[in-house]
C-alpha cells in the first residue's frame, strides 16, 4: 500500500488546528525577555518624545512592537514597585519595602513570582542585574530572600541597589581617602588586639589585660565611626553576586554593566534550544550613574544622559544576541522602568536624575504621574502588530498574568491578583483595558486613584493626599531629598483633587463642581471603588516597619572573614582580608590591585579615590604593603 504524502498532510492539518485550539498547552511557547530600567524618566526616550538623547535601540522596540502610552507602576519607589511587578499584586498586600541589605525584611516567601510560574512550565529562568527584594533574615549567609527562592534558576547581579558611595563623585575623594585610612587602621588594630589576646591566653606575652581591653575598646569606637561614615556603604551594600557567591565587594560599578550583559548573552546561548525567561534588571540609570569612559561626554545632558545612552547600547547588544541566535520571532521582549525619574537628584543646579516629560512629580511622590508613568514596550514579531500605540491604562502588575498566559501556566487562585493579561489588548481582541480602577500608594498610604470608564474616553484621577514640595514654589522635595508619605510632609485634600488625564495629562488644573458637571459622580464612584479595594487588603507583617528595618551588623554580606570583607573574583584576584581593590586600576600579581598613572608622591587611599596608590601583596605567608617608600611587612 502506498500513501500519498500531500494527501496525508492535508488530512491531518485540520485536526492539528483543532488540537491546538482545544489544548493551548500544545502550542509552542515563546521565550520571554523582560527588561527593566532603574529610575528612568519616561521623557528620556526618543519614542516617548525626547529628541536630545539618542536611544535608537529602545526606539526600535517601539517601532517593531506595541507602545503603551499609559503604562503605570504600582509604586513610585524601587522595592515596592518591583514587588508588584514580580507578583502581579499591589505591594501593600505583601507589606514590602527593603532599605538595606542588613535588615531581615524581604519579599515574603509565600509570594509567587512570574519566574516561579514559568519555571513550573519547564522554562529556564534567570535574573541578571538588580534584585532589591531582600537577602538575609537570620544570619549573613542564610540567603532566605535570594532569587533562588522565588523561581529563578540563575542569578547574577546586585542583591541590593546602587547608592552614591558605589561610584562617588570626585568632590568626595578626600573624604573617601580619610575614611579608607581609618578602615585600614581598624583592621590593623583588630588584628593586633586579637594577636595580643591569644598571646596573653597562651602566656606568650606579658601585656596587662587593661591595655588589651583599652585597645579593643578603641578599635570598636573607630569601627563605629567608620561604620556610620559615607564610605561604609561602598563595602556593605555595593556588592556583586553570582548565584549565592559574592564575587565583588565592593563592586566596580562602571564595569558592572558590561559584565552583566556578557552574563545575559551567555544565558541566551546556553538555553537557545529550550524555552527561557530572562529578567534583565538594569542598574542604569539610578544615580550615581556609573558609566564607562567611552560613553562619558557623548550626550547633551551630562552624566545622566551619558548613562541613558549607555543603557540603550546594552539594550542593542541584547537585541542583537537574540537576533543572531535565531530567536527573534520566538521571543517576546518587554521594556519598562520601575518608576519615574528622581527630581531631587541634583549636584548644585545640575540635574542628575531623570526627566518625566510633561508629567508632574517624580520618584517617591505617591500619586503624581511623573513618579508612576513609565515606558511600556512589547515586541513579538508576527504576533504583535508593529508600530501600534495603546492609549488604555495598563500596569506593571499585568506582566505576571501575561507571563502566565504566554507560558501556559496559571495564576494562583488563593489570593487576589491585581494584574490583567495584556495579550487580548495587545493583539486587538479587546479594545479596552480590564483596569477600570487603579490605586496609587505611597508606602502603606493610598494617595490617589484613577477611574477609566469603559463607555468614555475620560481617565479620571482623584488625589486624596499629595506631598508638600519644598522649598515653597518648587516642584519637588529638594530639602528632604525624598517626599514623605504622611504627617507634616503631606497635604490632605477634602474635597479631593480631580483631574481628567485625557484633557490634562500634566495635572495642572484641578477640576471643581463649577468646571466639571460630573464632579460629584466621579468623586463618589472613585470613593466607592477605594472602599471596595480596601476590603480586599488582608493585614500582613509590614516589611517596611521599624521591627524588620533596624540595621543589623550580623546580616551584612561578606565574601571573607568578617569584618575583612573585600574581594574581586571578577578581576581574577583572590580573597584577601586587608586587600584594597582599585576599581579603575590594572592588576598586579595574584593578590594585588593598584591604580595607574599616579605619581609616587601620592598618599595611599582607597577604592574610587584619586589617591589610590597602595598595593597589597601576600607572598610566602607575609602580608606586604608596597608603599612609595618601599615594602612594609604588616
Amino acid at each position: 500500500i502506498f500513501f500519498h504524502a500531500p494527501l496525508i498532510l492535508y488530512s491531518v492539518a485540520p485536526f492539528s488546528f483543532v488540537l491546538l485550539a482545544c489544548f493551548p498547552g500544545l502550542q509552542p511557547t515563546p521565550n520571554i525577555v523582560l527588561i527593566m530600567a532603574d529610575d528612568l524618566g519616561i521623557g528620556d526616550l526618543g519614542c516617548y518624545g525626547n529628541d536630545t538623547i539618542r536611544t535608537p535601540n529602545i526606539d526600535r522596540l517601539a517601532a517593531e512592537g506595541v507602545k503603551l502610552s499609559q503604562h503605570i507602576s504600582a509604586a513610585s519607589l524601587c522595592t515596592p514597585s518591583r514587588t508588584a511587578f514580580l507578583t502581579g499584586r499591589y505591594p501593600i498586600r505583601s507589606g514590602v519595602c527593603v532599605p538595606t541589605l542588613s535588615v531581615p525584611a524581604g519579599l515574603p516567601l509565600n509570594e509567587t513570582t512570574f519566574a516561579a510560574v514559568a519555571k513550573k512550565q519547564g522554562y529556564s529562568t534567570a535574573l541578571i542585574g538588580k534584585w532589591h527584594q531582600g537577602l538575609n533574615s537570620r544570619y549573613r549567609s542564610d540567603h532566605n530572600h535570594h532569587p533562588y527562592n522565588y523561581g529563578f534558576d540563575y542569578f547574577y547581579g546586585m542583591p541590593f541597589s546602587l547608592f552614591t558611595p558605589c561610584w562617588p563623585d570626585p568632590s568626595r575623594d578626600t573624604e573617601l581617602a580619610i575614611s579608607c585610612r581609618l578602615w585600614i587602621c581598624v583592621q590593623l588594630l583588630a588584628v593586633t588586639a586579637l594577636t595580643l589576646t591569644f598571646g596573653k591566653l597562651s602566656c606568650w606575652f606579658r601585656v596587662p589585660w587593661f591595655v588589651i581591653l583599652l585597645m579593643i575598646l578603641f578599635t570598636f569606637l573607630l569601627c563605629c565611626v567608620w561604620y556610620y561614615s559615607y564610605t561604609s556603604g561602598l563595602y556593605w551594600d555595593c556588592i556583586l553576586m553570582r548565584e549565592e557567591e559574592i564575587t565583588e565587594q565592593p563592586m566596580k560599578a562602571e564595569r558592572a554593566g558590561s559584565i552583566m550583559m556578557k552574563e545575559a548573552v551567555s544565558f541566551l546561548e546556553r538555553h537557545r534550544e529550550e524555552p527561557f525567561l530572562l529578567f534583565y534588571s538594569f542598574l542604569h540609570v539610578h544615580v550615581p550613574c556609573p558609566t564607562m569612559e567611552n560613553f562619558i561626554g557623548t550626550s547633551k545632558h551630562g552624566l545622566y544622559g551619558d548613562n541613558v545612552q549607555e543603557m540603550d547600547f546594552f539594550v542593542g547588544k541584547l537585541l542583537d544576541a537574540i537576533d543572531n541566535l535565531g530567536l527573534r520571532n520566538h521571543t517576546v521582549i518587554y521594556f519598562t522602568s520601575d518608576h519615574g525619574g528622581q527630581l531631587e537628584s541634583r549636584l548644585g543646579h545640575v540635574q542628575l536624575g531623570g526627566w518625566n516629560g510633561i508629567y508632574k512629580g517624580g520618584k517617591g511622590m505617591g500619586g503624581w504621574e511623573g513618579g508612576i508613568h513609565v515606558p511600556g514596550l512589547l515586541r513579538w514579531p508576527g504576533k504583535l502588530p508593529a508600530g501600534k500605540v495603546i492609549e488604555e491604562p495598563t500596569s506593571l502588575m499585568d506582566i505576571f498574568p501575561t507571563v502566565a498566559a504566554l507560558t501556559g501556566g496559571t495564576v494562583p487562585q488563593d489570593r487576589v491578583i491585581d494584574g490583567q493579561n495584556l495579550m487580548p489588548l495587545l493583539q486587538g481582541a479587546v479594545q479596552h483595558s480590564e483596569h477600570e480602577f487603579l490605586f496609587h500608594y505611597c508606602g502603606v498610604y493610598l494617595h490617589a486613584a484613577r477611574w477609566n470608564p469603559k463607555d468614555s474616553q475620560a481617565v479620571w484621577k482623584v488625589h486624596y493626599v499629595t506631598p508638600v514640595f519644598q522649598p515653597p514654589g518648587a516642584q519637588a522635595c529638594y530639602e528632604t531629598k525624598l517626599c514623605e508619605c504622611s504627617g507634616e510632609g503631606v497635604r490632605y485634600h477634602d474635597p479631593p483633587l480631580l483631574f481628567d488625564l485625557s484633557r490634562d495629562p500634566s495635572e495642572s488644573t484641578p477640576l471643581t463642581g463649577d468646571t466639571e458637571p460630573l464632579y460629584e459622580l466621579v468623586i463618589k464612584t472613585v470613593a466607592d471603588a477605594v472602599q471596595a479595594h480596601r476590603k480586599t487588603i488582608i493585614p500582613v507583617q509590614l516589611q517596611l516597619g521599624k521591627e524588620l528595618n533596624e540595621d543589623r551588623v550580623w546580616l551584612k554580606p561578606c565574601c571573607g572573614v568578617f569584618p575583612f570583607c573585600l574581594c574581586d573574583k571578577e578581576g581574577n584576584t583572590s580573597n584577601l582580608g586587608a586587600q584594597l581593590p582599585g576599581p579603575r586600576g590594572d592588576r598586579t600579581g595574584d593578590l594585588g590591585v593598584r591604580s595607574t598613572a599616579l605619581p609616587p608622591s601620592e598618599p595611599p587611599g582607597c577604592p574610587f579615590s584619586k589617591f589610590v596608590n597602595l598595593v597589597f601583596s601576600a607572598r610566602q605567608g607575609a602580608l606586604l604593603a608596597i608603599c612609595p617608600s618601599g615594602p612594609v611587612v604588616l
